[in-house]
């Protein structure tokens, strides 16, 4: 092993070691310095799927894909998380009159895209079945098309679903051919992994994600300067929104039969890939929510931080 290699090693174990801190130092640098995060906005869809492979590489296919019988409570969970919960909350809006409102869209989109694919990271971070968690991505990324349609028929600012789909199929395509590279390579290069191993793995996983934060909090910059309170609005939003989707999944799940796939459920249930819409959606119609967008990064990146001793309680009573 040459010098570089064993220090890259290094580097990346010491990365998975402290996690926690890679994510925050992402979040700060994204909002500190505005010139790079807007250079790597554009490479944004391209560090998508590249962590999505890093993941799959670390997860591996026989953890990710499970038993046969997994696959029933997979896909009913998904179309509770992505099909159930979005059409309910908008039957509330509606009959509380906001159902117009760019809010009521930020709220929709949220919970009608499947899980982020730095999903699995987060549950790593939390000690979670990262092999559970690739499930819930996969099954809700290959489901999304379907349960996209009737959301955004019935939601009334939105008004070509077919276009969604289509813009939606193609991204399934790029994170399914990601994690089947990932997959792939795991097969081939690391059949058993040693732990030292799977700690680099862990740790290139975790660099990939918290680089990524960097461009997701672009359009933060400008709009903390120009409108702080409408962005403290929209993150507060975004906050109840994702931690009481989980909050509420966890209280759900955990004494009865779901309770060892809880965790994951929860994580997938408050992180949601609303960027997906980004590249589906007209412009004029994503516009009013674009603030909204970066603001839901912030509890995703920050669930680590914040929730442990819920879903400790959540999970092992402790």
């Amino acid at each position: 092993m040459t010098s570089l290699q064993t220090l890259t090693g290094q580097m990346l174990c010491y990365i998975s070691a402290h996690g926690r801190a890679c994510l925050m130092t992402g979040l700060l640098t994204g909002l500190l310095v505005p010139r790079l995060a807007a250079l790597m906005v554009p490479w944004l869809p391209h560090m998508v799927a590249a962590l999505l492979a890093i993941t799959a590489l670390r997860i591996g296919h026989r953890a990710a894909l499970g038993a046969t019988r997994d696959l029933g409570w997979g896909l009913a969970a998904v179309g509770v998380l992505q099909l159930g919960v979005p059409l309910m909350l908008l039957a509330l809006m509606t009959a509380f009159g906001v159902a117009t409102t760019p809010a009521a869209l930020a709220v929709l989109l949220a919970t009608a895209g499947p899980a982020i694919s730095g999903s699995t990271n987060l549950a790593l971070l939390m000690g979670l079945d990262a092999g559970r968690m690739m499930q819930i991505l996969v099954l809700g990324t290959a489901a999304f098309p379907v349960t996209v349609l009737p959301v955004l028929w019935f939601a009334p600012q939105l008004a070509d679903p077919l276009g969604v789909v289509q813009s939606a199929a193609v991204v399934l395509v790029v994170i399914l051919a990601a994690t089947a590279t990932g997959f792939g390579a795991r097969a081939a290069l690391l059949p058993d992994p040693t732990p030292r191993q799977v700690q680099m793995l862990d740790g290139a996983s975790m660099l990939a994600f918290s680089v990524m934060v960097v461009g997701l909090m672009a359009p933060l910059n400008g709009a903390l300067r120009e409108t702080p309170l409408g962005v403290a609005g929209w993150t507060a939003l975004a906050f109840v929104v994702s931690y009481g989707l989980q909050g509420l999944t966890l209280l759900v799940l955990r004494r009865g039969p779901m309770k060892p796939v809880a965790g994951p459920l929860a994580i997938g249930a408050g992180s949601r890939n609303i960027a997906l819409f980004l590249v589906a959606l007209p412009a004029d119609t994503i516009a009013p929510v674009l603030i909204f967008v970066a603001c839901w990064q912030l509890p995703m990146y920050l669930t680590p931080m914040l929730l442990p001793r819920l879903y400790s309680w959540a999970l092992t009573g402790d």
